[in-house]
């Protein structure tokens, strides 16, 4: 779903273990907290994919200052936002569009109209509403 690596998805689950507090939970807040994921969650992009190659071509500002690294963890309290010159492509008013219709997530919040957004708080679990079995994931990756 967030189109990870294995070895990138395994220092996931290592930072999330070696952390206090429930280890699905922290991973999947870790995942859920990629730029290319909360770009697609705010309505930027479509999809993931598309989020990050919206990334990667350098459209989105983190508190002002271009982030191109799809893996960057944002942070309580963060702005993202669409670069001014990339307001004008069809895949981010198609997107924009679309997300309107579409709720975004509690932990986020959308302004569609300048094609920014705000972290409000990290995700919790009960956020996220994927069919995930994070404690399956957790034993798979103890052994």
């Amino acid at each position: 779903m967030y189109f990870t690596l294995e070895s990138q998805f395994r220092e996931y689950y290592e930072k999330a273990s070696r952390s206090a507090g429930v280890t699905g939970e922290l991973l999947i807040q870790q995942l859920e907290r990629r730029l290319d994921n909360v770009t697609y969650r705010l309505g930027f992009a479509i999809s993931r994919r598309q989020a990050r190659q919206l990334l990667r071509h350098g459209h989105v500002t983190v508190n002002g200052r271009k982030v191109n690294i799809p893996s960057y963890q944002v942070n309580a309290g963060d702005v993202i936002a669409v670069r001014d010159n990339a307001k004008k492509l069809l895949i981010v008013e198609q997107a924009s569009q679309y997300a309107a219709q579409n709720p975004v997530p509690s932990w986020l919040e959308a302004n569609f109209e300048n094609l920014s957004g705000r972290v409000l708080h990290l995700p919790k679990r009960a956020d996220v509403n994927l069919p995930i079995n994070e404690q399956l994931i957790v034993e798979l990756y103890s052994k």
